[in-house]
């Protein structure tokens, strides 16, 4: 019996994935690196800034610069703060819950507190929300999900994982938990290869858990 749900925030709550990815492969493409979208969702999502940043200049051959990190957080932020959007059925689907949830994420906490203000969730959340910052572990480490089942008081068997990355269901299936993968047409195969019991709608989960 699920007695605690945590929720992965970008691509699970808020609508963010394509608008930061987007903004990241336009940067990247004037140092000569070429991806397409649905590649990002895959190498991207989920992983720790600097390791994507990595990537990039592994690919390219060459030190991206210094300033790179801070217009890429202005830039998605400028984005974020007009664009980001809660991912439909999320509302109702938190709405129909009894039991306690919260979000962990592997980004920072304004990052996480302004997507989920704009997208007009932060309410839900108060008290309830954990990032990678805080602890200095990165998925796919399962630090985070361990830190959050540990903060709201619940064993790992008492608590489900809901991610939209295979870096986060890896970390998710490492700490022991259960996952549920929220599949976009883009990740379906690599989430189930991962381990994941995937969903395609907030409305199929709610079935799922028999929240209906």
């Amino acid at each position: 019996m699920v007695k605690c749900i945590i929720f992965d925030c970008d691509g699970v709550l808020v609508d963010t994935e394509k608008i930061g990815n987007g903004v990241l492969l336009e940067m990247a493409s004037e140092h000569g690196f070429e991806m397409k979208i649905e590649d990002a969702y895959r190498n991207f999502n989920g992983r720790k800034l600097k390791d994507c940043f990595k990537y990039i200049e592994e690919t390219i051959d060459k030190e991206l610069p210094e300033t790179f990190e801070s217009e890429f957080r202005q830039r998605s932020f400028d984005a974020f703060k007009t664009q980001v959007k809660p991912m439909e059925g999320v509302l109702e689907f938190i709405n129909k819950l009894k039991i306690p949830y919260c979000v962990a994420s592997s980004g920072p906490v304004e990052k996480i507190c302004l997507n989920l203000e704009v997208a007009g969730l932060l309410d839900k959340f108060e008290n309830k929300l954990f990032s990678s910052y805080q602890i200095g572990s990165w998925k796919p480490e399962p630090g985070i999900f361990l830190h959050a089942a540990k903060e709201m008081g619940f064993d790992v068997k008492d608590c489900i994982v809901i991610e939209d990355s295979v870096a986060g269901v890896r970390a998710g299936i490492d700490g022991g938990f259960k996952v549920y993968g929220f599949a976009n047409g883009y990740n379906d195969n690599d989430l189930e290869k991962e381990g994941a019991i995937l969903f395609r709608s907030y409305q199929e989960l709610a079935v799922i858990l028999n929240l209906e």
